[in-house]
């Protein structure tokens, strides 16, 4: 059973999405918030498997307490998708260094929604089909150039093939494919790269293998 917590300072929101999730036997909404502190004390009392996190939050937003939620090792295991909308794209890369696993329009159907909680509950990285990884890229590349990262160091040459291919927003099967490799030895290679650079989940992958240069803002990797 896959338990969400819903952030969001309207209630109509929180009506929908629990409408859509609590329709689904897998699926069921573990508590609600309507701002960020709420969200981050609410996370410490249930410890949801996902939270689906609204930006715009009176006191407390939704990036400040997406930070305090992954950065307290007690929720470790807590996945945060950021709920996002056209005119706020700007958010997305700081969000992804926030911690967040992944992002969903709000206008997003149900179909949407429920692919959402499910990707992020496996702990793979969630980019809405509004949201590109080109955008993401973007952003990073206008932060500031590449930075030398040497967490990169302890990786294998395969490895460093293996994570340009998770930043690309390849799945462990298309890893697999592209690779030649049988799926558990991508699943493999995909764990020891996040152990080796201490991220939480694929997105952080991402966001490190931008910001080093690994992959070339604004183009996925060959």
């Amino acid at each position: 059973m896959i338990r969400v917590l819903l952030a969001d300072d309207h209630w109509l929101v929180r009506a929908g999405f629990r409408s859509v999730l609590e329709g689904e036997d897998d699926i069921e909404v573990a508590g609600e918030a309507e701002d960020g502190q709420a969200a981050v004390s609410a996370c410490r009392e249930l410890v949801p498997d996902v939270v689906l996190m609204d930006i715009r939050m009176p006191g407390m937003d939704g990036l400040e307490a997406c930070q305090v939620i992954t950065g307290d090792a007690r929720l470790a295991a807590v996945k945060v998708v950021i709920l996002t909308t056209f005119d706020l794209d700007d958010y997305v890369y700081g969000a992804l260094r926030a911690g967040a696993t992944g992002f969903l329009v709000k206008d997003s159907g149900p179909e949407e929604l429920l692919h959402a909680v499910r990707v992020a509950a496996r702990g793979d990285a969630l980019i809405s089909p509004k949201v590109t990884r080109r955008l993401i890229a973007e952003f990073a590349g206008r932060a500031k150039g590449p930075q030398p990262d040497p967490r990169l160091d302890v990786l294998t040459g395969r490895e460093r093939e293996v994570m340009q291919l998770v930043a690309s927003g390849l799945t462990n099967d298309e890893i697999a494919q592209r690779l030649v490799l049988s799926q558990s030895t991508a699943k493999t290679h995909v764990s020891r790269i996040m152990t080796k650079l201490g991220a939480r989940d694929r997105s952080q992958v991402v966001v490190i293998a931008d910001e080093s240069g690994l992959i070339s803002p604004g183009r996925p990797a060959q």
